[in-house]
């Protein structure tokens, strides 16, 4: 068992918390979606409620270890500030005497991107970066489980620095416990469907789950790498060439009809095709087509576990939203457990308005995956044991 924020104490003390505040904004600089923010709520307010200062490290985009303005924190803090009821301070940097001098002044303080800096995504190629950010705090407190799985400075290095004091912050305990619950042994029948644009990604967790559950869907642009495995003609669809041979041994149930057009545009014009017709060598598959959720829902409907990741088409552009919102609205009147991995699949379930009809919504795709491949996640690993 690891150590959980509510072990810790913390009265009088600065707490290093690692949230994942990397949301989605649009080209004003606005948050479109703060789910992220509001799910690191209880763990905030339950240090400032105890008498501690919460220190808060996030990341956003890939700035790729250098300065990007548009990839600034402070419109995360002027939220965050919204949803507390009290000031948030912004920091102009993550590491240094300014940061220092501001978190002196007490309360609630967020720091700048710490992807700005090369030695968070490579922590081997500045060992100091850890220690520079271990100076800010006397606690280490992980609530960022969608960056958990990643081997980051932030979520492995800096909490080997705190030992007997880096712990679980209550969004991360709840994730774990729910998807220990019901993906690891998870009641039958398990139904998994796994969309978004690469295979290269998923090829584990694809290989775990046909071992793991009774019928695994696949959609999204990552079908198509699959569908040329099969024989079928994709056109011009996105396919991960070198994987095609790989892809041929799973066994995973496939679109039977495809929505495809000449670009990804919005409101240009559609033609629906078999995957027995194939798709012309001038377009594109976009979207899962109408015959393919009919297949589909059924094994939805009985299923009593469902676990989806990635939408099955791209649903941010008109009018490639269909097969997705279409997917969102069976796995919702489904009345099994119902999870979503995170990401994409999240924003279209919100953009469908049906995120209250879900068992559980991950905040990270990428580690829901990883956490159904091996149990466990490398933030995780990296913190202290009861």
């Amino acid at each position: 068992m690891f150590l959980c924020v509510q072990d810790l104490s913390v009265a009088g003390k600065r707490i290093l918390v690692r949230v994942d505040f990397n949301v989605p904004q649009n080209a004003f600089g606005q948050i479109t979606d703060d789910t992220r923010i509001r799910a690191a709520l209880p763990t905030i307010i339950d240090l400032i409620q105890r008498g501690a200062q919460p220190i808060l490290l996030s990341h956003l985009g890939r700035p790729e270890g250098t300065f990007v303005p548009e990839m600034t924190l402070a419109p995360c803090a002027i939220r965050l500030q919204e949803l507390l009821g009290q000031p948030v301070a912004m920091a102009r940097d993550c590491i240094g005497p300014s940061v220092e001098q501001l978190i002196a002044q007490g309360g609630v303080v967020l720091l700048e991107n710490l992807r700005f800096y090369p030695g968070e995504t490579k922590p081997q190629s500045d060992p100091s970066f850890a220690a520079e950010l271990a100076k800010l705090g006397d606690c280490y407190v992980n609530d960022a489980f969608g960056t958990s799985h990643r081997t980051h400075t932030s979520t492995v290095k800096l909490p080997e620095l705190f030992p007997e004091r880096a712990a679980l912050g209550y969004l991360v305990q709840k994730e774990v416990a729910f998807l220990s619950k019901t993906l690891l042994n998870p009641a039958r029948p398990f139904v998994a469907i796994i969309g978004g644009a690469k295979v290269s990604s998923k090829l584990g967790v694809l290989k775990t789950l046909c071992q793991k559950a009774d019928q695994v869907l696949v959609g999204g642009a990552m079908a198509f790498t699959f569908l040329k495995g099969r024989g079928v003609s994709i056109g011009r669809s996105l396919c991960e060439e070198e994987l095609v041979e790989q892809t041929k041994a799973l066994p995973v149930l496939l679109p039977i009809d495809i929505v495809a057009a000449s670009a990804l545009e919005k409101n240009v014009k559609i033609e629906l095709f078999t995957t027995i017709q194939g798709i012309p060598d001038h377009l594109m598959g976009l979207d899962i087509g109408p015959a393919t959720l009919e297949q589909w829902a059924p094994l939805i409907a009985k299923a009593k576990t469902i676990f989806w990741n990635g939408p099955v088409g791209a649903f941010e552009t008109p009018p490639f939203e269909r097969g997705t919102q279409e997917l969102a609205r069976l796995i919702a009147s489904c009345e099994g457990t119902t999870i979503l991995g995170g990401g994409d699949s999240l924003a279209a379930v919100n953009q469908a308005g049906l995120s209250d009809k879900m068992s559980h919504l991950s905040t990270g795709g990428g580690a829901s995956l990883e956490y159904i491949e091996y149990g466990t996640l490398p933030g995780l690993e990296a913190l202290s044991k009861k």
